[in-house]
């Protein structure tokens, strides 16, 4: 099964819930769309978790974009690796976890991933003449912070279901936080083909509603915990 996430913002002991509500194995692929770190305590501890799981896939967010933004202008300032990597730690709250090894694998996410099936980014696509545009043609500005895309009548033709985050649903749902799914034109409805989307909406601002969702690409169905 293949599961998409995104913006778990350092809320490390309800992503693990969530992984044991889906049962998450090592046959499991899951999509991670950015946003990992700041607002919640657990942000290093969760990438280290992530990235030690071979069978995870993780795309940069803004949240990362800005720490490393900070990473790249103190490299430039000095080669004091010590004094660097001090200060960076200071960048969050459970920075004291924080190694060169994380940095560097920080360093090397992706703005986006694509499957046969779906994109996974993390803030949205550029929609031109109703058209899906490729993920390789847009600018990192775009991908990760750009927040054009949620709106509920950017629904382009074409293309594969794009799974992002970035902007939470209850903005569009009236305060409801819950993944919002944005059929295509003449689509069954309630499909369980992730096809019959142009884009599914994942961000459920945990931190604010303690809530935390995600979607099994292979059937659209939705799983949530929510914080004690």
């Amino acid at each position: 099964m293949e599961y998409c996430i995104s913006d778990i913002h350092g809320n490390y002991d309800l992503f693990c819930r969530l992984m044991d509500k889906i049962s998450f194995s090592d046959a499991d692929v899951l999509y991670v769309a950015g946003d990992i770190v700041d607002k919640g305590a657990d942000g290093i501890r969760l990438l280290k978790l992530l990235f030690s799981l071979p069978n995870v896939r993780v795309v940069l967010g803004n949240h990362e974009h800005v720490f490393l933004n900070f990473y790249h202008n103190l490299i430039r300032e000095s080669d004091d690796y010590e004094l660097v990597l001090d200060k960076l730690k200071g960048f969050f709250a459970d920075g004291e976890l924080l190694d060169w090894d994380t940095v560097g694998q920080l360093d090397d996410l992706p703005y986006y991933i694509e499957t046969d099936d779906f994109i996974c980014v993390h803030a949205g696509l550029s929609v031109e003449t109703g058209k899906l545009t490729s993920p390789g043609s847009n600018s990192i500005n775009t991908m990760i912070y750009d927040r054009a895309f949620k709106e509920p009548d950017v629904l382009p033709e074409g293309g594969k279901c794009v799974f992002f985050g970035h902007t939470p649903t209850w903005y569009l749902t009236g305060g409801k936080s819950e993944i919002l799914f944005y059929p295509r034109k003449g689509a069954p409805k309630n499909s369980r083909d992730v096809r019959d989307y142009c884009k599914i909406h994942l961000d459920l601002d945990t931190c604010l509603t303690g809530v935390l969702g995600c979607v099994a690409a292979d059937t659209c169905e939705c799983f949530y915990v929510k914080g004690r």
